[in-house]
């Protein structure tokens, strides 16, 4: 099992650019891609992005692709959402996950096993 927790949430301006970080502690953390997913209030939970172990290979959500870079250290066993022109549509719980088998690059949720507790962005307009 995996433990991770978010940082880097908070409250900016539309246009503006937020830095999301999410460390991890337990299982070996650079065996597993790491996805990071949101959930706007009212709404289901959706993928943003994933990277896979090595950090070569990344996969973004449509709304997110040209914004958004995730990326991740495994020296420092953690994973990073950089997030620019942000917009209001981009305000939602963001959650930071491990994949559940080593080697996958999941998109959905029903992959990953193990997730944070979440951090809050907000944008106002």
């Amino acid at each position: 099992q995996v433990q991770l927790v978010e940082s880097g949430g908070g409250l900016v301006q539309a246009g503006g650019s937020l830095r999301l970080s999410c460390a991890a502690s337990g299982r070996t953390f650079g065996s597993y891609s790491m996805g990071w997913f949101r959930q706007a209030p009212g709404k289901e939970r959706e993928f943003v992005a994933v990277i896979n172990w090595m950090g070569s290979y990344t996969v973004y959500a449509d709304a997110v692709k040209g914004r958004f870079t995730i990326s991740r250290d495994n020296a420092k066993n953690s994973v990073f959402l950089q997030m620019n022109s942000l917009n209001a549509e981009d305000t939602a719980v963001y959650y930071c996950a491990a994949a559940t088998r080593v080697g996958a690059i999941p998109t959905l949720i029903r992959d990953y096993r193990d997730w944070g507790q979440g951090t809050q962005v907000t944008v106002s307009s």
